[in-house]
C-alpha cells in the first residue's frame, strides 16, 4: 500500500503523481475494455474540463492539462497550466461515444 501523504508534509514529485495518474487511467480503460477513458477534471473554483493529456510540466507545483474541446466550445483553450493543489476531483468515465470525443491519450510507454 502506498504511503499516506499528509498535507503540509513534503509529498511525491509531480512526475510521480502524473505517472501514477496515467497508469490508473490506462488500467481503468483496460478494465472496461475501451480504447480510451474519458477523464474530467474539476478545479476548486468549480470549473470542469475534459482532458486529453496531463503533463508534470512546467513543474514547481504546476501541471499542464491538455483539453478536449467540443465543436460548440470555441472559447476553450488548448491547454491549461494549473497548480496541482487546485485540482478538486478527477473523474474517469467509459462513455466517450456519448460526448463525441476520443478520450484521454496516455503517454507512450518507455518500457520495452
Amino acid at each position: 500500500m502506498p504511503e499516506l501523504w499528509v498535507p503540509g508534509e513534503p509529498g511525491p514529485s509531480l512526475e510521480d503523481f502524473v505517472d501514477r495518474l496515467n497508469k490508473a487511467i490506462v488500467a481503468f480503460a483496460e478494465r472496461h475494455a475501451i480504447p480510451n477513458a474519458v477523464v474530467d477534471v474539476e478545479l476548486l473554483d468549480g470549473a470542469r474540463y475534459t482532458i486529453e493529456t496531463i503533463s508534470p510540466e512546467p513543474g514547481y507545483g504546476f501541471v499542464t492539462l491538455g483539453l478536449l474541446c467540443g465543436k460548440d466550445e470555441s472559447d476553450c483553450p488548448t491547454a491549461l497550466i494549473v497548480p496541482v493543489g487546485s485540482i478538486k476531483r478527477i473523474e474517469l468515465d467509459v462513455a466517450a461515444e456519448r460526448r463525441g470525443r476520443f478520450g484521454f491519450s496516455p503517454p507512450a510507454s518507455n518500457e520495452g
